[in-house]
């Protein structure tokens, strides 16, 4: 495993209010999230639960919800991986994506502020600053914590767990090939985004999400390609 990534603040809730296997979990859903397990690299729940500093009971039930969204799967010998993903995942994830995230950014549009708004812009200057600083940690967390923000807005609890499930299956992959080919390759429309939400429009939002997803998407999936 990776150095540790902490979810970003805007993602977790007061770790004194939460109990013991809900920090355990929060704690090994990053390490899913931000790619900190390799997608394929088969790891011991003994090795986990000494990596959580954590008991073996929250340790297996963090796994066994992370087996339930997708984000890890059983290898047999008491060890659990995160899933390759194939051409066909990857497509089903960008459709999904797609779908989903897009109607988010229209509906935050209807009803995000221009302090909300202001939020957004600091979080994406941070991303801007791990892009051309090549921090790949620190690019993933900001990027992750700007998409979440922004749903955050748009009212829509059930889309909003649909979309953070599917951050969970690709951000592995994404983590692997930003490390490989460094942060500065990646496109990013956040910025289309934000001007769309200056102007209170949706419909050009949506765009801007379809963009920022489907090119994204796509440099993971020729990234992954070059790999193999």
């Amino acid at each position: 495993m990776t150095e540790t990534t902490s979810p970003p603040a805007a993602a977790q809730e007061n770790p004194a209010k939460l109990p013991a296997h809900e920090i355990v979990y929060q704690k090994l859903r990053a390490q899913v999230l931000f790619g900190e397990l390799v997608p394929g690299q088969a790891v011991t729940i003994q090795g986990l639960v000494e990596a959580l500093e954590a008991g073996m009971t929250p340790v297996r039930e963090a796994i066994r919800r992370l087996i339930s969204d997708g984000a890890l799967m059983f290898q047999g010998n008491r060890r659990v991986s995160v899933p390759l993903l194939g051409p066909q995942e990857l497509e089903e994830l960008i459709f999904a994506r797609k779908t989903i995230e897009c109607e988010l950014a229209r509906r935050a549009t209807l009803q995000i502020c221009a302090t909300d708004i202001e939020e957004l812009v600091t979080i994406d200057n941070a991303l801007d600053k791990a892009i051309s600083t090549g921090d790949v940690a620190g690019y993933l967390v900001q990027n992750y914590s700007f998409h979440t923000a922004l749903y955050a807005h748009a009212n829509a609890p059930i889309l909003s767990d649909i979309a953070d499930r599917l951050w969970l299956r690709f951000g592995p992959s994404l983590r692997v090939v930003s490390g490989r080919l460094g942060t500065q390759s990646f496109p990013d429309r956040h910025k289309d985004i934000l001007d769309a939400l200056r102007r209170q429009d949706p419909e050009m939002a949506a765009l801007a999400m379809e963009r920022d997803v489907f090119e994204g998407m796509e440099h993971v999936v020729q990234g992954l390609k070059a790999a193999n």
